[in-house]
């Protein structure tokens, strides 16, 4: 594309632009990654936390990139994007087994970078022949950057996927592909390339990290940590992504031990799946873990450490996340907000069949204090809750893993 420098006084509108666009709001921030993240195409993306959280990351390394050239060399032609940010999301999509068409949040961002842009150079100027020429470069511009960056992302994509199709790693995630998605592989051929005996019980987990500079080296860490909770040496472990791993091992987790070793490991996350025998376990567990993993994700929960079996409930409720909003509005009325206290009393109080001795002792608290916890809960909600406990009770446990109490 022939380029023809502005003139200097768009060169400098172009300049005091960008420099707006180097502080972009909370909303614009908000926006990009909601549209970035939604729709069909980009569900599978927006389910998993590691490639969510990576694209939120590259949203904010493009729009940065982009102004932060514009405010060195105004008006001029802004290189591709190939910083860390957005190749680590390329090669993360190739291990997820998407390809190339999952690039189109690149197309679905520029649109709204455009308009944000827009509101921007309107701003600047009340000029039309200046406005008029500060679109037609930026826009321009604009249009140019996301070509060359998808060009070289899609060149990083295609290098990755030549890369995984050799060696121990890329037999391994095949031969687990092949488990999941049930194809015709016999269970000897599989137990073979895996090093790993699939007639026994199996706990799959799906251990990761959204921090942008953690060490991935306590992904391994507590990957080994999961197996020792379960009294075995290793795990089997498939690297799903630069920042995820798959596991499974034979038996159950003890979870106090898992959650003692992660608290060792910050930022590293485990979702832990049922616990299932033989090659349709392994399947299944996978499968659970997996919905564990996604419900942490849509319902932003602080929690680092869930169990298929502690979630099961609350994931098949907030499949539908604002149908199950409405449900805990309808059910808990002004109790939705009261203090943690409030809510965590009752919420204990019910988990132990509504018997207040037990409750009180679970909690560490006295059992008049419990019962005046209670009494405050009970005028909160838009029913006793004696005529409702069940669904009281499953709507607290949507707070809980929602992060509130």
């Amino acid at each position: 594309m022939s380029w023809q420098s502005p003139s200097p006084r768009v060169r400098e509108l172009i300049r005091r632009g960008a420099e707006i666009a180097l502080t972009p709001s909370a909303d614009w921030l908000a926006e990009l990654d909601a549209a970035t993240l939604s729709g069909e195409a980009r569900r599978q993306i927006a389910a998993d936390p590691v490639l969510a959280a990576g694209t939120r990351r590259t949203n904010r390394s493009n729009l940065l990139f982009w102004a932060a050239s514009n405010v060195r060399a105004p008006g001029e032609p802004v290189p591709a994007n190939d910083t860390e940010a957005p190749l680590a999301v390329a090669r993360d999509m190739i291990r997820r087994g998407l390809d190339e068409s999952a690039l189109d949040a690149y197309r679905v961002g520029e649109s709204v970078a455009v308009r944000m842009w827009t509101q921007i150079a309107c701003s600047l100027t009340g000029d039309p022949q200046e406005l008029r020429e500060l679109l037609d470069v930026s826009l321009r511009s604009i249009s140019a950057f996301v070509d060359d960056t998808v060009g070289a992302i899609s060149a990083r994509m295609r290098a990755e996927r030549d890369e995984l199709t050799r060696g121990t790693h890329a037999e391994r995630r095949e031969t687990v592909t092949l488990l999941l998605e049930g194809a015709p592989i016999t269970r000897e051929r599989a137990e073979s390339r895996l090093g790993y005996r699939l007639q026994p019980t199996h706990t799959a987990a799906i251990v990761w990290t959204e921090a942008p500079d953690a060490d991935l080296s306590r992904l391994d860490r507590a990957a080994d940590a999961l197996a020792e909770a379960a009294g075995q040496l290793r795990p089997l472990s498939v690297i799903a992504s630069a920042a995820t791993r798959w596991l499974w091992v034979h038996g159950r987790p003890d979870g106090d031990r898992a959650r003692a070793a992660l608290d060792q490991l910050p930022d590293v996350r485990v979702a832990v799946g049922s616990t299932a025998p033989g090659v349709d376990g392994f399947r299944s567990s996978h499968l659970d873990a997996l919905t564990t993993q996604q419900m942490l994700t849509r319902l932003t929960s602080p929690s680092r450490l869930a169990f298929h079996h502690e979630v099961e409930l609350v994931a098949l409720l907030t499949a539908d996340p604002e149908g199950a909003d409405r449900f805990v509005q309808r059910t808990l009325g002004e109790l939705e907000t009261a203090p943690p206290e409030i809510t965590e009393t009752l919420r204990v109080f019910i988990a132990e069949q509504c018997n207040a001795t037990r409750a009180a002792a679970r909690l560490f608290t006295h059992r008049n204090t419990l019962l005046r916890r209670l009494a405050r809960a009970d005028q909160l909600l838009p029913r006793p809750l004696a005529q409702h406990t069940v669904e009281v009770g499953t709507a607290l446990k949507v707070l809980q893993w929602r992060g509130h109490p």
